[in-house]
């Protein structure tokens, strides 16, 4: 029952700091870069200040996301800070109570705060950005997407039929998309393929040009051949909506982002960017259960330091973290660095440190 009561005690705790963390880290992002980028448009674009605030809150996720790490170790380093500066952890320990578990609550609120970020990063994050951009170029900025984009993928259906049409190279100013291979699934299933040299938009259609139809079969691999001069792509997408419609990898879905992949992989194209994407979804959310091992230990060892000695510390910490996830996910998508590596050397670093520091401060 005392271990219960134990418990409650260390996550009051850890409440105020946590949502303290989550507060001033939120305010720090929005007055270092969002709120002057608002500033500017507010000024440059001469947009509304309806327009900036419906895109004010369609950026609040991403930062959000980002600050429920920065929140736990400031949380876990002030909550033990606290308990050890009033001698509580070694009237703990001397009530039979090992170090271990009074750090128990910390570590499963780190990965219940992980678990709901992993969640929070996959169906809020992308969207909200997607949107947030949106609205930057078409109601802010006035349709200033590029005109040229490489990669292009879009996806149709139509007749239970799923249409995977990828374009190496797309220019919507001559309304031409080159190297296209389109792609026809069936219950999950290539059913055929389709390859041209290019394919233009002429009277509301897209017709491709110098190409060649393969007929699939899952056992049998290709089973009919032709070429064809001309033919139109069943795509009603127009060159501008093309545009559009293409996201970045940080505003696609895990779904989007193995879809897109999966198609680079068939014609050979580098994928380290995206697979480090994806290892960054998972990521930066784990850091919660890092930070909260590497904080409740560093805390203790604070003693008699105050709160802000606190602050500065976690600073220090989440400054030293981003700087290696920055320098090693950089790489990463280069493709200089495995992508798994890349994004997850940082918690592999400080899970490490966390441990080690853990084992020290239980002695």
């Amino acid at each position: 029952m005392h271990l219960r009561l134990l418990d409650k005690y260390v996550l009051k705790e850890l409440l105020y700091p946590f949502a303290f963390g989550v507060a001033s880290f939120s305010s720090i992002f929005i007055a270092s870069s969002l709120l002057f980028k608002i500033v500017q448009y507010m000024t440059t674009y001469g947009a509304p200040v309806s327009v900036v605030a419906k895109m004010f809150i369609y950026s609040m996720p991403e930062i959000i996301n980002y600050t429920f790490p920065m929140s736990v170790l400031l949380a876990a380093l002030m909550a033990f800070g606290k308990l050890s500066s009033n001698s509580e952890i070694v009237a703990m320990k001397s009530g039979g109570v090992s170090y271990y578990r009074i750090v128990a609550p910390v570590v499963v609120v780190g990965f219940i705060i992980s678990m709901f970020s992993v969640v929070w990063a996959e169906k809020v994050v992308p969207v909200s950005k997607f949107e947030a951009k949106r609205i930057l170029n078409e109601e802010i900025k006035g349709n200033t997407k590029p005109k040229t984009q490489e990669h292009i993928v879009m996806k149709t259906w139509s007749g239970g039929i799923l249409r995977v049409t990828y374009a190496r190279l797309f220019d919507e100013s001559t309304g031409i998309m080159k190297d296209i291979t389109i792609e026809e699934f069936k219950d999950h299933k290539l059913t055929r393929v389709q390859t041209a040299v290019q394919a233009k938009w002429e009277n509301n259609s897209w017709i491709m040009e110098d190409g060649t139809v393969y007929t699939v079969d899952e056992k049998d691999g290709v089973t009919d051949k032709a070429v064809f001069d001309r033919q139109v792509i069943p795509l009603s997408t127009t060159p501008r909506e093309v545009i559009w419609e293409q996201k970045e990898p940080d505003q696609m879905t895990l779904g989007e982002l193995r879809g897109f992949i999966d198609v680079l992989e068939r014609r050979k194209q580098p994928t380290g960017s995206y697979w480090t994407e994806i290892f960054m979804r998972f990521a930066i959310p784990m850091a919660s259960l890092v930070f909260a091992l590497v904080g409740a230990p560093l805390g203790t060892q604070r003693q008699r330091s105050g709160s802000s000695i606190g602050l500065g510390i976690s600073v220090l910490v989440i400054f030293i973290y981003y700087a290696i996830i920055a320098f090693t996910s950089g790489l990463g998508k280069g493709g200089v660095f495995p992508p798994f590596l890349a994004a997850m050397s940082s918690n592999i670093i400080f899970f490490i440190a966390g441990i080690f520091m853990l084992r020290k401060a239980d002695y």
